[in-house]
């Protein structure tokens, strides 16, 4: 850290050239995102500053978004900070950004990584010498029991440990599952409009046709999917994606129908229902019929992409078998290591404690957003996840507003991108978890003024 900041103190001694080789520092990517910085008292010894004058530092750079300080944790570089720094001047030759608020991911700077290490450690302990060996390609028995439990009291799944397989994700489940749909006759899917591309992507990669559904403020449009001929959809209803709405009870009832009387199959992606700021969150589809509905989850959108754990809960026999099998055939199953961290979490309430601890922070984070927003621009869906869809003036070309934004140094992505048939209006899809609120304010700002 010395050898970054000293060549930009340029013989100051004293807060502001501190901030100011800080703030460099973190804007051209010398220091990345969720980078833990030494303690105020390191510092200042390496750099022969006083101690307060780091502390002052610090201060200012938390209170600009730069810097995010955490209790217990020490100081981190905010996420969403990328290079080149604000002035668009500087945006444009280092081709960075400096508001990135595209949606997918959760702060990776909220990780809790005491909680995870403590749990690494007493996980490991836990496993036997034979868990050590290749896994069940099922998952870890420990884990299943501990997720079995928490997805039924937080998300009225009706399932027991042998109904859960364990994934590196909903993606490879999903890929699971396309197979198994694909060896048992089907040749196309459901899915809605819009809708992530990758998801069409993956079905055609395993043989299988995407077939368009248009959702509309009511989430799914089970007319529609009645007239494809698909006897398999895939349907985010507890907060759809991208346009963040729930699916209307009338049509849960009917989707349930639906499948019923076609012999059909709902695969639901039940990818951030954990987050939701106005009332608890709509129960998951799969407890209402288990026979008819495969439910998906992630730890990507609460605790971080890189832990690559997810599930798949299905109590069909045929289901299981493919999916175990394909599993077995692919990878030998995820590895014990982590599935034994993950449990650990879950029995000791540490999961419970971070997910109520980072749904106050992007509550905070998505007000702060929509309160500085344009007032001609319109937010759209419930109150939860970690993005929301924001309506544009009639007319405006959404990419073409993107790509301006780019051009000043926000990075967002236009609705049009996840549309495979026209849009019905134009929007933009903001994620909000990244930013502190400071600088979502300071994004919005940037907004009113293009």
């Amino acid at each position: 850290m010395r050898e970054l900041l000293l060549p930009d103190l340029h013989g100051e001694r004293r807060t502001r050239g501190l901030e100011r080789a800080l703030r460099e520092a973190v804007r051209d990517g010398r220091i990345h995102g969720g980078t833990r910085l030494p303690a105020s008292r390191d510092l200042a010894g390496q750099l022969g500053l006083a101690r307060g004058t780091v502390t002052a530092a610090y201060a200012q750079l938390v209170a600009e978004g730069y810097l995010v300080a955490r209790r217990g944790s020490g100081t981190w570089v905010a996420d969403g900070v990328a290079t080149g720094g604000p002035g668009p001047g500087n945006l444009s030759r280092a081709g960075g950004a400096a508001y990135d608020v595209r949606p997918g991911l959760p702060s990776m700077a909220q990780f809790p990584r005491a909680a995870w290490l403590a749990a690494c450690q007493a996980g490991l302990a836990a496993l036997s010498d034979a868990e050590l060996s290749y896994p069940d390609p099922a998952g870890l028995p420990s884990l299943r029991a501990e997720l079995a439990a928490y997805l039924s009291r937080v998300r009225a799944v009706r399932a027991r440990a042998d109904d859960l397989m364990i994934t590196h994700g909903t993606f490879e489940g999903l890929g699971l599952l396309a197979g198994a749909l694909r060896r048992r006759g089907h040749r196309q899917v459901a899915v809605e409009d819009p809708s992530n591309p990758e998801q069409g992507e993956l079905l055609r990669r395993h043989g299988l046709r995407p077939v368009l559904v248009p959702v509309d403020e009511r989430g799914l449009r089970v007319d529609a999917l009645a007239a494809t001929g698909c006897r398999a959809v895939i349907v985010t209803a507890a907060h759809q994606y991208p346009l963040g709405t729930a699916l209307h009870p009338e049509r849960r009832h009917a989707l349930l129908d639906w499948a019923r009387a076609h012999d059909g199959l709902v695969v639901e992606d039940d990818y951030d229902a954990e987050y939701r700021y106005d009332r608890p969150a709509v129960a998951a589809l799969q407890g209402v019929d288990p026979a008819r509905v495969v439910c998906l989850g992630t730890l990507s959108k609460t605790l971080a992409p890189a832990i690559r754990l997810g599930w798949l809960v299905s109590a069909l026999d045929w289901v299981k078998d493919e999916v175990r099998t394909g599993k077995r055939l692919s990878d030998r199953g995820c590895s014990s290591l982590q599935q034994a961290a993950f449990a650990e979490l879950l029995r000791t309430g540490s999961y419970d404690r971070h997910l109520r601890r980072t749904t106050a922070v992007y509550r905070r984070r998505r007000d702060a957003l929509l309160m500085a927003l344009p007032p001609e621009w319109t937010p759209i869906g419930i109150a939860a996840g970690l993005h929301v869809v924001v309506r544009l003036p009639d007319g405006t070309d959404d990419r073409e507003l993107a790509a301006r934004l780019a051009e000043h140094g926000i990075l967002v992505t236009p609705l049009s991108e996840y549309a495979h048939a026209a849009p019905s209006f134009p929007a933009l899809v903001v994620g909000y978890a990244r930013l502190t609120p400071d600088r979502l304010r300071a994004a919005a700002a940037r907004f009113a003024t293009l």
